[in-house]
């Protein structure tokens, strides 16, 4: 498998849309994610969220996620990150529309989902990583990728809400997209 070669020397946080960078007919993509914990691996379902896989990779191929922190993680809920602004108010100046598949339901941990406002179609930046089944969101959130090494890296991730939460916020280092024909 070969890693995509970034766009971008340095970071970039604003765009006024995602270019198309995918070619989901062809290549199966994935995501290495660095984070101040350890890594963690990710098959991107680019099949049944075209969309959003083209969002995730065109701003990982330009640095987008380096140096942003996990802003929201619920123990036995989620790990939320994907805000330049640590707030969860911020994205990268564009959104797009929920994808959701009746196949894909959030009935396991690791699972990747886009946050969104109440709004179907503010998708951006933010994502999520379930902690486990969290039936309340299914058909509510895109599903876009499954944890398949390093779910051990994103439980080890400090909580900010709860009994357990702490100020220090872990963070991610960098997001590596891989490729291979299908």
């Amino acid at each position: 498998m070969e890693a995509l070669p970034y766009k971008s020397d340095k970071p970039a946080t604003k765009f006024a849309k995602a270019e198309q960078v995918i070619d989901a007919t062809k290549l199966d993509y994935y995501a290495e994610l660095e984070t101040s914990k350890g890594k963690v691996g990710i098959d991107l379902f680019e099949t049944e969220a075209p969309n959003t896989v083209n969002s995730f990779v065109f701003l990982a191929l330009h640095r987008y996620f380096e140096g942003i922190v996990f802003h929201r993680v619920i123990p036995g809920f989620v790990a939320q990150t994907g805000d330049p602004t640590g707030t969860g108010m911020g994205g990268p100046g564009y959104q797009f529309g929920l994808e959701v598949t009746p196949k894909l339901n959030y009935d396991k941990k690791g699972l990747l989902g886009m946050a969104r406002t109440m709004d179907p179609n503010s998708n951006g930046s933010q994502f999520f990583i379930t902690y486990g089944p969290t039936p309340n969101l299914n058909q509510q959130y895109t599903i876009f990728g499954q944890v398949t090494q390093g779910m051990d890296v994103v439980e080890s991730i400090h909580a900010t809400e709860g009994p357990t939460a702490r100020r220090e916020r872990d963070k991610i280092i960098s997001v590596r997209i891989f490729a291979k024909s299908k």
